[in-house]
């Protein structure tokens, strides 16, 4: 199943060089929407509850590489995400994008294939392979159907990531050469040394957090984000940004747990910086793309907080949240998008009164800006509400900063949105704008649909994922500070069944 879900996409990425325009649109379309027909049967093959790794493939290859695939409920989540985002995107591009069509399209399936890779890769060097290629297609979206700027923006997101994986790639190269193996499964119980583990996390962390992306390395976003197309700021906000979070917890958690341990207060303290900083920055955006694009930043700062609480509650909260923000930010960046190809502006100046003229788009605005913000009955309450719950109970301190940021959320989103919805509807050329077509219409009623149902019905996404993140807290329990107290003093103690399991080891080792 997996496989076929890799080829499809593939199949379809190299048909659409071949073709027209019109039928390189109808392609990827098909394609996509086979592969979301494919992930809804895998959520319903899954067996929640049975074994952690479901539809595993493994063909040897050479040496140590294999063709290993296999997922397990977080996996499924993030599967799903990308597959249901992904027809939305097509359709997103359909009539904003009139040059090079055919390339276009091949790339954003080429990006499907590179998610479903990255989250379903059970072999370390699969796994690096395909985070990695994910480079590629998003380079090109955005330099050559990208903004005024394009190329500038290009180039600072491909550095930036690029960068940070070849110190990850160095760490993976170590990790093989002590545990003599490649497969993921095998290296999540492999008990590395103390010392090797912490220059292995800093490792594995230089690529995630560029990937996440945490402060102060979350530069390149907000100029992603404002020159790459409508569909390409979906995508990327919606998945690409998940990786990272991903990362976290197939890798850096699991198999570095003392280090995640001793190295939580940094995560913690990063966390804190980049939702109140990235939020004040936010507050006084005039692009309405760059405003949300510094949203992303903020709340992917509780994601990393909640993992790092390292405890039930905090870690589902934080895949929650990354769940609600890749649709909630998708629609938003949609939204965007919408007003942006009938005016051809994103300065949030331009608008006003756009609940006159456009009221279907008006009511679905508000309810993104709501899922945003945390409202209940949204899927953004209910991530956020767990996250801080764990985030309290490793930190009170840190769910204090986090929830400040939360409250700073509500201030720019709202701001955002009376600004251009509320107030006088003053200028002709908003006058003319015309309401929602069917095509957009198609794009943002499941959108709402699945925030509404995430925020209402949350169990049916928490189900799978739950053993998971039993079986991840489980591992990393003897790593967890024991109080508020070494997370002030910026000292963090692990306790003695660290010290154990450390000179076990260590002891193992030599």
């Amino acid at each position: 199943m997996l496989s076929l879900m890799l080829a499809i996409p593939l199949v379809a990425a190299i048909t659409c060089l071949f073709v027209d325009a019109r039928t390189a649109r109808w392609t990827a379309l098909a394609a996509t929407l086979i592969n979301l027909g494919l992930g809804i049967q895998l959520w319903l093959g899954f067996d929640i509850g049975g074994a952690q790794w479901q539809y595993v493939e493994r063909a040897e290859i050479f040496g140590r590489f294999a063709w290993a695939l296999g997922i397990d409920g977080i996996a499924l989540m993030l599967i799903l995400l990308s597959v249901f985002l992904m027809p939305l995107c097509i359709l997103a591009s359909w009539e904003a994008i009139t040059k090079r069509v055919p390339l276009y399209m091949a790339m954003f399936l080429m990006m499907e294939v590179i998610m479903i890779g990255v989250f379903a890769a059970q072999d370390l060097i699969l796994f690096y392979i395909f985070f990695e290629a994910g480079l590629i297609p998003m380079y090109f979206i955005i330099g050559i159907w990208g903004g005024a700027n394009r190329k500038y923006a290009a180039f600072k997101f491909f550095l930036y990531t690029l960068l940070g994986s070849v110190l990850m790639l160095v760490a993976m190269i170590a990790m093989i050469g002590q545990a003599g193996t490649t497969d993921i499964p095998t290296l999540l119980n492999y008990d590395f040394p103390v010392e090797m583990q912490t220059w292995l996390w800093l490792a594995f962390f230089a690529s995630f957090a560029v990937k996440m992306p945490m402060w102060p390395v979350h530069t390149w976003l907000p100029d992603a984000h404002v020159q790459a197309p409508t569909a390409g700021s979906m995508i990327l906000a919606g998945v690409l940004l998940k990786m990272g979070g991903y990362g976290f917890l197939r890798f850096s958690m699991p198999m570095f747990p003392d280090a995640s341990g001793q190295l939580m207060w940094l995560v913690f303290g990063l966390s804190m910086v980049a939702v109140v900083y990235t939020s004040l920055v936010a507050l006084v955006q005039g692009d309405m793309k760059k405003l949300i694009a510094y949203s992303s930043v903020a709340h992917m700062g509780i994601v990393t907080a909640g993992l790092f609480a390292m405890n039930q509650q905090g870690i589902e909260g934080a895949l929650i949240v990354m769940l609600s923000h890749g649709f909630v930010s998708a629609a938003l960046f949609f939204c965007v998008g919408v007003i942006y190809d009938r005016l051809h502006t994103r300065e949030i100046d331009r608008y006003g009164g756009l609940a006159v003229n456009m009221p279907g788009y008006a009511i679905l605005f508000m309810l993104f800006t709501m899922a945003s913000i945390g409202l209940p009955g949204t899927s953004g309450f209910v991530g956020e509400f767990l996250s801080l719950a764990g985030i309290y109970e490793a930190s009170s301190w840190a769910a204090f900063v986090c929830t400040t940021g939360i409250i700073l959320g509500a201030a720019y989103m709202l701001y955002l949105y009376r600004r251009v919805v509320f107030g006088e509807l003053t200028k002709d050329d908003v006058r003319a704008m015309p309401d929602l077509n069917a095509r957009e219409w198609s794009i943002m009623v499941p959108l709402a649909a699945v925030t509404l149902w995430m925020g209402v019905y949350p169990e049916s996404f928490l189900a799978p994922m739950r053993g998971d993140v039993a079986t991840l807290v489980a591992r990393v329990a003897p790593a967890r500070l024991p109080s508020d107290a070494q997370m002030t003093a910026g000292r963090p103690v692990v306790n003695s069944a660290v010290g154990h399991s450390a000179g076990k080891a260590v002891g193992e080792s030599h």
